[in-house]
């Protein structure tokens, strides 16, 4: 059941919200115009507030669905963890649209929250706080993934290195908005 359940988990992670409702709205194709970013900040840019808010939401669901899949399968909560880890993957890599996808940070938080709320709640206060003061979605972004590591190897230890896979993966995919970080080119909003 497991690995039927990260396949699954895997493929619905690689359904790129940004991309699908981009054609459907007739908007430009978001990995090939602003920031290049199949994720709601880009769509935000591109489309408006709609789109985003729509993007947000499904990218969102593709990490929340999973986890409740697995749980609901039986399945321990190590297990659920690495589940909710494909559906980031597979945004990040999408199949469907040539592995090129977004950052993972909306779906990330979707299956952090279906995996540790308080860690989840912890993660988004930190993103928003950070936004508001830098006005920088990527920084937000890059500073709150990593500090719910050290609420789940105290709540949830048995999460821990899925998450720690998976805040290595946030971080790479972010590999681009470091070196603009670091060059004081980065985008805000």
């Amino acid at each position: 059941m497991f690995w039927f359940l990260a396949l699954l988990a895997y493929l619905l992670g690689s359904l790129s919200f940004a991309i699908v409702l981009s054609r459907l709205s007739g908007s430009p194709d978001p990995r090939c115009s602003g920031s290049g970013n199949a994720g709601a900040t880009n769509m935000l840019r591109l489309a408006g507030r709609r789109m985003a808010i729509l993007t947000l939401l499904g990218d969102l669901c593709k990490g929340v669905v999973p986890v409740l899949l697995a749980r609901g399968a039986g399945l321990d909560l190590h297990e659920q963890a690495w589940i909710g880890l494909c559906a980031v993957v597979g945004h990040v890599f999408p199949l469907y649209f040539r592995f090129r996808g977004g950052k993972g940070v909306a779906t990330a938080a979707g299956m952090l929250s279906a995996v540790y709320l308080p860690a989840a709640l912890l993660a988004i206060s930190v993103w928003l706080l950070t936004l508001y003061l830098s006005r920088t979605s990527s920084l937000a972004a890059l500073i709150a993934t990593p500090l719910t590591l050290p609420l789940l190897a105290w709540r949830q230890p048995e999460a821990l290195l899925p998450m720690a896979v998976l805040t290595v993966l946030i971080v790479w995919s972010h590999r681009s908005n470091l070196r603009d970080l670091r060059a004081g080119r980065e985008r805000h909003f």
